[in-house]
């Protein structure tokens, strides 16, 4: 009796499906990616031998530069405008759409009101090396710092509903002074909890 041969099918894989769903992927993770953005304030932070996490959301952090240059950074593009355009009616100064728009953009920033309009204004190639001369936190005369504070918060409690986590950042080789202003402006709107960053080191070994 003949043997029966069986007839062999081909082997081939449709692959459109599975390439459909790895460009789907490649794309939401090149939309969804953040850059990382380079501290303007260069501060070089102390180390610790404790560690615990600043929250990732809802954070507002004062970095102290060299030369106790005063940054500001708080989460929320949308809390940025709104926090951009009280400042500005405070200052009396106005901005346009597009300056608003950068600034909403901007998750860190060293510079007074009089000079918002023009560091607003360079082109995103140049911003690395435009000079940023620090938020006025003179407690008598020009206290920038703690009105960006205050209308930060503002900001964040009518369009969210919650208030900041506030970190500092400060240069270990900054002297006291400049983080005791810090600390000041802060006081004077009840401020007595928040987080100072640091880097890790390793705990000392008993003996």
């Amino acid at each position: 009796m003949p043997r029966v041969k069986v007839a062999r099918k081909s082997t081939a894989i449709d692959m459109t499906a599975m390439c459909d769903v790895a460009f789907l992927l490649l794309t939401f993770f090149i939309l969804t990616a953040k850059p990382k953005v380079e501290d303007p304030s260069k501060a070089e932070v102390p180390p610790s031998s404790k560690e615990v996490t600043i929250p990732d959301d809802n954070v507002l952090t004062i970095s102290i530069g060299k030369g106790g240059k005063i940054f500001l950074g708080f989460s929320g593009n949308d809390v940025r405008q709104e926090a951009l355009k009280t400042m500005g009616e405070r200052s009396g100064v106005s901005f346009t759409p597009a300056e608003i728009n950068k600034f909403a953009n901007t998750e860190i920033f060293g510079v007074p009101m009089n000079q918002m309009k023009q560091f607003l204004n360079t082109p995103s190639d140049q911003m690395k090396n435009f000079e940023q001369k620090g938020i006025p936190a003179d407690t008598t005369t020009n206290n920038e710092l703690s009105n960006w504070i205050i209308t930060a918060r503002q900001a964040d409690k009518a369009l969210h509903g919650k208030d900041f986590s506030i970190a500092i950042k400060g240069d270990r080789l900054e002297e006291y002074p400049s983080v005791n202003t810090v600390i000041s402006v802060l006081g004077h709107q009840k401020l007595f909890k928040f987080d100072l960053i640091t880097t890790l080191k390793a705990a000392p070994k008993r003996h």
